[in-house]
């Protein structure tokens, strides 16, 4: 017969602690303080009984009994066996999920030590965990001194990368002080790890909560401790674009440049000033620019695959991406885009372990609903999205299920969830981990792939590389992105000319009528006069409303030709860019021409676009941009009533305003040349009866044109993914 040895008291108030017996263990403890007054640690197992009991007052007075009979000697070490006693119940209570026993155990334990850092770590952390935090905890615990004075040594690293990752949403002055005083205590290896964790964080903040000078801010303390890492150099010229600080991110895009040293990473250098001066408008840089910019894309083309950096070989396929911007010549930028692409498709099927099953179980059901995925970062309130709405709002839910690929992007506001998240089976939202959106994407066994962001988003390419899907097509968001996974490109009768073919490697898919239609758009109240802007009521009224992306300096040449060519004509320029720059850059060019620049009128952008719309009533004729045409600003404008002018190219950023128009049943405006552009400008100027003809035109085009019957299109779309899945299953 076996004996065991009876347990110990310890033992027994030990087991009787972890089963929260606290009355009975607080009896055993008060028994053992009566028999061994001396042994000291009786006292702090005791307080934290009582505390746990909820007999704070308590607590704190059996630890002052066992403090007060310490010497000099023995208080500190005293202290010390008191403090790591709590800490270690009050990380049992977290990993248990309590959270708020442990922040109380914790928030003693800081009465006791003020200045243990890992103690107010752990107590930020609890906050965040609890829902009550806010930036002010960080002054209140005096947490960002404290990180001053103590040792690294003594700093829990992994806590503090826990509690920077987790608290750095919160945009304050003091998170960016807690942020800084963290980043003074990174070790040498650690310091990707923490640098990584910050700048993917400000890419959030910038991109998903539109954040952009908060996200700079993060990205400006990491180069103050590492004046040269290159993604904080990369995140920060983006940051400061998006923030409209212009000129700062040309800086930082110069020196990323210079520190380039391969071919690989000299385009990425160079895509980045081009992106940089083009969001400016600061023309006057970029055909010099860009001729470098084309140089290199030759060189990294012909470059061995084996030689190309990983992660800057996964820029590739958007490197090309200003060449519609700067001219109107789509056999040789479609050869440079299909070039890259493949490149960097190759590059990814080397790098990127496959996501996709190689077969597909569900396609032997044929009788089924299609199963149709949208990937994107454009669900929400951006051209893609007004446009593309439509599609989900009348989707036939019998015959297909639909499921949405957030990229980067938030799904909670209003537009994205009423929109989008609510139309569709199945919506997911990631980050920019292209392996898990791909192999989700095939988990939910998508039939086809439609891609909305063609090469506006680097990640989306890498995930449409992977072929999740075994169709895929690019629409809406872009031209074509020129890679061999992509299977079709969805355009229209007038958008690409009849050769496109020959120099596209996606196989064009032209719907019969018009590649997009929207059933309107809302519209806001106007806040533009005429009386404000200091312009006539008799005046002629000409508007042009882009990015510094499209004002190319020979369209706006012909803008100020037209200018002096309709006597008592005003032009109204309004697009994000730098405003200094594109003041300049347009009085210049009007200068040159001999148009008194007190005839032109610079515009900020407007808070909503219901507003933008509203105020586009204020143009007699909106002058349309080239090469690089409008797209959602043309549709807006023919919704609007407001005759348009634009002169048509061969590539398909300078056919989007032909093809809107040719749908509307609008030909006056249509040019084929630069002559042709002025000459109609200036008729539709001089001719204000011409001008109600085409308003009533377009008015009337509201009941019967394809471009507003966004229900018949969407059924020309499934039309569309049927035959393409028929032809599918016939190529197997």
């Amino acid at each position: 017969m076996l004996h065991t040895e009876p347990m110990s008291w310890q033992q027994e108030a030990e087991a009787l602690f972890l089963e929260g017996c606290y009355d009975q263990v607080a009896n055993l403890y008060e028994q053992a303080i009566q028999t061994e007054p001396d042994a000291i640690s009786h006292y702090w197992h005791l307080g934290l009984v009582y505390l746990l009991q909820g007999h704070e007052e308590e607590a704190q007075a059996t630890w002052m009994v066992g403090m007060s009979q310490s010497t000099d000697e023995t208080g500190e070490r005293w202290l010390q066996e008191l403090v790591q006693i709590l800490d270690t119940e009050a990380q049992r209570q977290a990993d248990l999920g309590d959270y708020e026993t442990a922040w109380l155990i914790r928030q003693h334990l800081r009465e006791l030590a003020p200045d243990e850092v890992n103690n107010l770590l752990h107590l930020i952390q609890l906050s965040l965990n609890l829902g009550s935090f806010t930036p002010d905890i960080f002054e209140e615990f005096q947490v960002v001194g404290f990180l001053g004075q103590c040792s690294s040594a003594t700093v829990n690293s992994e806590l503090l990368l826990a509690v920077m990752r987790q608290s750095i949403e919160f945009s304050s002055a003091e998170t960016l002080a807690f942020f800084e005083a963290c980043l003074a205590h990174v070790h040498e290896p650690d310091e990707d790890e923490f640098v990584g964790t910050a700048l993917a964080m400000a890419f959030k903040l910038c991109y998903q909560a539109n954040q952009p000078i908060f996200a700079a801010s993060i990205a400006e303390l990491c180069l103050k401790f590492y004046p040269e890492y290159p993604a904080a150099l990369q995140h920060l010229c983006g940051f400061y674009t998006n923030a409209g600080r212009h000129q700062q991110a040309i800086e930082v895009a110069k020196r990323y440049y210079s520190n380039c040293e391969t071919v690989d990473w000299q385009i990425v250098g160079s895509y980045l000033i081009l992106r940089s001066l083009m969001s400016a408008g600061a023309w006057s840089e970029i055909e010099p620019m860009y001729q470098r910019h084309q140089l290199l894309l030759s060189q990294m083309i012909q470059e061995p695959i084996e030689k190309l950096d990983t992660i800057a070989a996964h820029y590739l396929a958007i490197v090309p991406f200003f060449a519609p911007y700067i001219q109107d010549n789509p056999q040789e930028n479609r050869w440079f885009q299909n070039q890259a692409a493949q490149l960097f498709q190759k590059k990814v099927s080397v790098d990127v372990p496959t996501a996709v099953p190689l077969y597909y179980p569900h396609l032997e059901n044929k009788s089924r609903p299609l199963r149709i995925g949208y990937i994107g970062h454009t669900f929400r309130i951006h051209s893609v999205g007004w446009l593309s709405r439509w599609l989900f709002q009348y989707h036939d839910r019998e015959l297909f299920q639909t499921a949405i690929y957030c990229v980067n992007q938030n799904l909670e506001d209003l537009f994205s969830q009423t929109w989008f998240k609510d139309r569709v089976n199945i919506a997911h939202r990631f980050g920019v981990d292209t392996s898990s959106i791909a192999a989700q994407i095939a988990a939910d066994k998508i039939d086809i792939l439609v891609d909305l962001d063609s090469i506006t988003m680097d990640s989306t390419c890498k995930v449409m590389a992977m072929k999740p899907a075994p169709v895929q097509v690019t629409w809406l968001g872009w031209d074509a992105s020129g890679l061999p996974a992509i299977d079709y490109f969805i355009a229209d009768p007038y958008v690409l000319p009849e050769n496109a073919q020959d120099y596209y490697q996606e196989n064009i898919w032209r719907l019969p009528q018009t590649y997009v239609a929207v059933d309107g758009f809302e519209v806001g109240t106007p806040t533009l006069r005429r009386e404000h802007l200091e312009i006539p009521s008799n005046a002629v009224v000409y508007l042009s409303a882009q990015k510094g992306f499209k004002r190319h300096p020979d369209t706006i040449r012909l803008q100020m030709q037209i200018i002096k060519e309709v006597p008592n004509s005003y032009f109204l320029i309004k697009g994000a860019a730098d405003e200094l720059t594109i003041q300049q850059f347009f009085k210049q060019l009007a200068s040159e021409v001999g148009v008194d620049t007190e005839r032109l009128r610079f515009l900020p952008t407007d808070p909503h676009e219901l507003v933008h719309r509203a105020n586009l009533a204020i143009a007699d004729v909106v002058l349309d941009t080239y090469p690089y045409n409008g797209a959602t600003t043309t549709l807006e404008t023919l919704w609007m009533g407001i005759p348009l002018v634009t002169k048509v190219g061969q590539q398909f950023a300078a056919r989007n305003s032909y093809a809107f128009m040719m749908n509307v049943g609008v030909t006056e405006g249509i040019a084929w040349t630069d002559e042709g552009y002025v000459e109609w400008a200036v008729r539709l100027g001089m001719d204000e009866a011409l001008r109600w003809k085409v308003a009533g035109k377009l008015k009337a085009s509201r009941h019967t044109s394809p471009l507003w019957n966004a229900k018949q299109f969407t059924r020309e779309m499934e039309k569309a993914y049927q035959q393409m899945w028929i032809k599918y299953l016939e190529s197997r």
